[in-house]
């Protein structure tokens, strides 16, 4: 594998590298547009106002237009009294007529029948008159190279007269996304399954997104497979035509990961690895004196990558000049970066910088944020993140309630979300759409039965779920929260719903598995659930009774945290058996054989029965629309 000239970099040290390269090979081709076309480009010289702003005198108020010498001494006492042809009215922002040389606004005066105009305020000359080139004066620089054309600089430059602009031209830049196993989106029918091994591309509507985002523009190149003289041709022939080029996937050590030594082979190969998780495969070149970036192939490693190192060589090309700690900030297009405080502890790798994917709740007074799943294929915790945090390399250990500086993306309605921790169910999870339509939000975290009420006991959420046996009592429950429950706090019980939990298997269960019994043979294995899940316990419970050890159980360590990827495993021949609902067998159209109806409790604390987001889904559970859903879901009965 051909070596880098660097290899494992900060973010900082790559961004050194950056502007050594590549500011000195950045040339400052520049354009003079209409002010409507550079919208969002950045200015290559100085703007001077072409008019003055206001032209000619105009009033500030409404009221009447007058000589100031004709109110001398007036006072509400003794008012000056002015006939019709000595004033007229103006409207705020109209134009001065010809003699007058102040205004009297309409509270300081009174218009008498006989049209006679009562003034109670001696005026000056200019008084309530906003001169010429009050605002803005002609000849002034009304703004600067390097100054970004927003939306409001763009009416200041109509206003002021100036019809030609001189921008610098907007980097043009090309996606080659390159893969045996990807497949185009396009070349997939609606109902088509994706074939075994192929993956999606979505790394191009991702990086599409992106660039949307930052005001620039990416075309992307047709799929290309692990060819390395295929990448190395297009490599080329982009070099030649655009002023960055971005290569997917490929950019690891693997026997097919081409991107490297086609930069290599074409150019310089600069940079390869970053002390960075996710993204720690990215590789900076140079080709024909243009940039070129190998990016990760998972979607979060390549968003990381792209805030990190695209973003900026894209500042770089279009003569921005935004400071380093900014530009993460535009980078992610975060609405707002602001320390929050976390609700978990967290543990990061020593000496590597990490992005976290973050949910933010308020908790009382306090708000904070927790991890989302941490892996770089996880597409939906990325989608489903508020902020992002960049963890520094020196830091390990983070506690509860420790800041980190989050960089959020979303507006995130902190009053009025609630926060749930408990026990997964199909069923429970639809219900976010109902708290919605109640004008409130309500965020999941799926830790199981015991770790929900674990975590209202820390004063973690706002409410938990659980469906937890008791075997000494045959009782559901009641032992687990007496025993959390601190003393002096009342928790209010709800029982949402009872659900069959049983066995789900393949289809025309092949195995011929009947009961608990089976799950002892050697040709058998289960998928289980975390400890101090429900379902967990249940089936902890039916071992026991049935005198087998866990060990005797194959795939007893194995675990998920929901219904609904347990039966997916069963379904993709990953296991033969788990303990779970039937509505997550039905999902996967798979066998169900019923092991009991089990109450799923809500466990709400007193002081957060008022919360918005509590009342709405206490408002939602009443909602004939999700209790149709509900019903249709299968395997769930009201309680009586």
């Amino acid at each position: 594998m051909v070596k880098a000239k660097y290899e494992h970099l900060s973010i900082a040290e790559a961004w050194e590298l950056l502007y050594m390269v590549f500011n000195e090979m950045i040339e400052e081709p520049s354009i003079e547009v209409p002010p409507e076309e550079g919208l969002w480009h950045v200015l290559a010289d100085d703007v001077q106002a072409e008019r003055n702003i206001p032209h000619h005198p105009v009033s500030a108020v409404d009221g009447y237009a007058l000589k100031s010498d004709a109110t001398s001494n007036a006072s509400p006492a003794t008012p000056a009294i002015l006939k019709p042809h000595e004033y007229s009215w103006i409207n705020t922002g109209g134009a001065l007529p010809l003699g007058a040389d102040a205004v009297a606004m309409v509270e300081d005066t009174s218009l008498k029948e006989d049209g006679d105009l009562y003034v109670y305020r001696a005026l000056t000359l200019g008084s309530n008159v906003r001169p010429v080139g009050e605002d803005v004066t002609r000849g002034d620089v009304i703004a600067y190279e390097k100054d970004q054309v927003t939306p409001s600089l763009c009416a200041l430059f109509v206003a002021c007269g100036v019809r030609r602009i001189k921008i610098r031209r907007r980097p043009k830049s090309v996606y080659i996304p390159t893969g045996d196993e990807i497949v185009s989106p396009e070349n997939l029918t609606q109902d088509q399954e994706l074939p075994p091994g192929k993956v999606i591309d979505s790394n191009s509507a991702l990086l599409r997104s992106l660039f949307d985002g930052w005001g620039m523009s990416l075309d992307v190149h047709s799929l290309l497979p692990d060819d390395k003289g295929l990448i190395r041709e297009a490599i080329r022939k982009a070099a030649g035509q655009y002023d960055l080029i971005l290569v997917g996937a490929g950019s690891a050590k693997g026997e097919k990961d081409y991107t490297a030594p086609a930069i290599a082979e074409e150019g310089k190969l600069l940079l390869h690895w970053l002390r960075m998780r996710p993204g720690r495969p990215v590789i900076i070149g140079e080709v024909n004196g243009k940039p070129v970036v190998g990016l990760p192939g998972f979607s979060m490693s390549t968003m990381a990558a792209a805030w990190t190192i695209v973003y900026p060589i894209l500042s770089l090309l279009s003569g921005m000049d935004i400071s380093r700690e900014e530009i993460l900030r535009r980078a992610i297009s975060a609405v707002e970066a602001v320390n929050v405080n976390l609700l978990l502890p967290h543990s990061s790798p020593q000496g590597v910088e990490e992005w976290l994917r973050l949910k933010g709740v308020q908790i009382g007074e306090m708000r904070y944020v927790w991890p989302l799943k941490s892996g770089a294929s996880s597409i939906s915790s990325m989608a489903g993140a508020d902020a992002f945090a960049l963890l520094p390399a020196e830091a390990t250990e983070y506690l509860k309630g420790e800041p980190v500086l989050a960089y959020f993306v979303l507006s995130v309605p902190w009053e009025s979300r609630a926060l749930f921790q408990g026990s997964d169910d199909p069923a429970f999870r639809r219900l976010v759409r109902y708290v919605r339509h109640e004008g409130a939000d309500l965020a999941i975290r799926n830790v199981g039965s015991l770790g929900g009420i674990a975590a209202l006991s820390r004063g973690e959420a706002h409410m938990a779920a659980c469906h937890l046996l008791d075997p000494a009592t045959g009782r559901y429950n009641d032992s687990y929260i007496d025993a959390l429950k601190p003393h002096d706090r009342k928790w209010i019980r709800k029982v949402v719903f009872l659900r069959s939990q049983g066995f789900i298997l393949k289809e025309g269960n092949p195995k011929g598995i009947k009961g608990v019994e089976d799950l002892a043979r050697k040709d058998v294995r289960i998928i289980n659930r975390q400890p101090g899940a429900g379902t967990r316990v249940l089936l902890d419970y039916l071992l026991r009774e049935s005198g087998i050890s866990p060990s005797q159980v194959q795939g007893y360590n194995v675990q998920t945290n929901t219904h609904i990827d347990a039966a997916a495993r069963v379904a993709w021949g990953l296991a033969d058996v788990a303990v779970g609902v039937k509505a997550a067998a039905d999902a996967w159209g798979l066998d169900f054989i019923p092991i009991t109806w089990e109450p799923y409790e809500l466990v709400i604390p007193e002081e957060h029965i008022g919360h918005p987001g509590v009342q709405a889904l206490l408002d939602a559970i009443e909602n004939p629309m999700w209790r149709k859903e509900v019903e249709e879901l299968g395997g769930y009965r009201w309680p009586e």
